[in-house]
């Protein structure tokens, strides 16, 4: 009999076959609601649990605490301890984690063009950012959509 999930996600996404793909692996790690906060409060900075609290608005203490705890067992955040009695956490990324920016500051352009709110923009002039898909090989960009750019 055919898993319930695994027919929901074909009739969905009937490209998507392989549970396995780069994108759904992703969407896994930190495609829920609070991840991306958590990741994106993180990027100025390590900070404690406390600081990512009030960064991070309107997130429980428990789901920061599981949140945090699910990014340290996929690497993409380290704990230290910065008080032993009581024990208390220091909290930065990981070099896997610090990957997650370009994709935080897509999210971040797409939403504040969809739903409107203030660009990412680059610190040194103002200007606004465009995010692109860049091939190292060709020194040109890919336009999204293109029958040029293909997922492995």
């Amino acid at each position: 009999m055919e898993d319930v999930a695994t027919s929901t996600a074909a009739l969905w996404h009937p490209h998507v076959v392989n549970p396995l793909a780069p994108l759904a692996q992703a969407l896994d790690a930190v495609g829920d609601r609070w991840t991306l906060l958590i990741v994106d409060s993180l990027v100025d900075g390590a900070k404690r649990f406390g600081e990512i609290e009030a960064t991070v608005e309107g997130i429980s203490t428990n789901v920061l605490a599981q949140r945090l705890r699910q990014l340290e067992t996929e690497s993409l955040v380290t704990a230290r301890p910065y008080s032993r009695r009581p024990l208390r956490m220091s909290y930065a990324l990981t070099g896997d984690g610090r990957a997650l920016v370009s994709a935080i500051a897509a999210l971040t352009a797409w939403g504040a063009s969809r739903y409107g709110g203030d660009l990412p923009v680059h610190d040194a002039c103002g200007t606004d950012l465009e995010m692109r898909v860049w091939c190292p090989t060709c020194e040109e960009s890919v336009e999204p959509g293109s029958t040029d750019l293909h997922h492995l």
